[in-house]
């Protein structure tokens, strides 16, 4: 082998690595913008706007769609954080819905519903009995310390407090809800 034939192999493996790197670099910017871009959308959404107790990623935000579309139809509908997930589980897969019939959800918007349900819900302790009412649940408690809550507590009650549940709004409080604390 020459050393004119070594020459022209070592610049065109040259050549090769600088294209390589900057395929690599390129990638790698469009990746960073992406994901800069992503992220300044998820943070862009103001909190005063938020109303739910917890922040709901895009990931789950069809499941909290189709969650308030099916069941703020007939009363408000509760953040998942104050009823414990099996509770969730057994009012999706129950028909029999406190005291009425319902057409449970099919697959897949059953899913998605408890995808989110199950994601912002909170699990019962081991010798805790599940919760069939809202009043009886320990989260629901923790949510609402020292609070004189009506008796008895019922879901459309939450507007007392709560001025804008029904648009599933429940930080915004009426003056008496801010000074039960």
């Amino acid at each position: 082998m020459t050393n004119l034939t070594k020459y022209h192999k070592r610049r065109q493996f040259k050549r090769k690595s600088l294209g390589l790197l900057l395929v690599v670099l390129t990638w790698s910017l469009a990746m960073g913008w992406l994901i800069s871009f992503a992220t300044n959308a998820q943070s862009a959404t103001p909190t005063s706007e938020i109303g739910t107790v917890d922040v709901v990623p895009a990931q789950y935000q069809l499941g909290q769609e189709l969650y308030l579309e099916n069941c703020s139809s007939c009363h408000i509908a509760l953040p998942p954080q104050v009823l414990p997930t099996q509770t969730w589980k057994n009012i999706l897969q129950d028909s029999q819905h406190y005291g009425g019939q319902i057409q449970p959800l099919v697959d897949p918007p059953r899913l998605l519903v408890w995808r989110y349900l199950s994601t912002f819900s909170r699990p019962i302790l081991e010798d805790e009995q599940t919760p069939y009412r809202v009043n009886n649940s320990r989260f629901f408690k923790a949510l609402h310390p020292q609070i004189k809550l009506p008796r008895p507590v019922e879901i459309n009650s939450c507007v007392s407090c709560h001025p804008s549940a029904n648009e599933y709004n429940f930080r915004r409080l009426t003056p008496e809800g801010e000074n039960s604390n």
